[in-house]
């Protein structure tokens, strides 16, 4: 089963750095990803989804080579490419897979004009050794789809850590902070 983790960055281009890492990461073996969206509200307020695999392309590629293929059958293979072209990129247009677009947009109106989201639909991830990576680019969970308990621990690893959060924890004497630093 996979779990829906959106972040908010500041800046329209700190979401594409971080799915560029997240997908090193997942070459790395660290995350296995489904699906990763950026999202972006521009300084006029206009979202706009940058998908990490186009469905329309992928969809033409695939029609042209299965239609050649017919084609090559019924001793026509130009006709066959081009209407399995045309069928694919339409087919792989309609075809919606991974995360919600409009629930993408959604969210990303919600967010400060000049910011960005990442919207990674995982299935497994080693939280605490990508959180020390993540937190140089100041993430702020947006929403999760993860049980109470593992959204706070997300939330507690990518939080930055301050040296009066830490004397705080110490005097406390739990190891824990009861206030998060932001």
């Amino acid at each position: 089963m996979s779990d829906l983790v959106v972040l908010c960055f500041d800046g329209t281009d700190t979401a594409g750095i971080v799915r560029q890492r997240v997908v090193e990461w997942q070459r790395a073996h660290l995350v296995e990803l489904e699906d990763a969206v950026v999202v972006t509200r521009n300084e006029a307020g206009k979202v706009k989804l940058d998908q990490a695999i186009n469905l329309t392309a992928a969809g033409a590629v695939n029609g042209a080579l299965w239609g050649s293929l017919i084609g090559l059958l019924f001793l026509n293979p130009l006709l066959g490419l081009a209407v399995g072209a045309g069928a694919g990129a339409a087919g792989g247009a309609l075809t919606d897979i991974g995360i919600n677009d409009d629930f993408m947009r959604e969210v990303g109106a919600t967010l400060q004009p000049g910011a960005s989201a990442l919207f990674v639909l995982v299935r497994k991830v080693t939280v605490d050794k990508i959180a020390e990576e993540l937190r140089e680019f100041n993430p702020k969970v947006l929403q999760t789809s993860l049980a109470h308990d593992d959204e706070v621990a997300l939330i507690q690893a990518l939080t930055p850590k301050t040296p009066g959060a830490a004397a705080d924890a110490m005097a406390s004497g739990d190891g824990e902070s009861s206030e998060s630093t932001q």
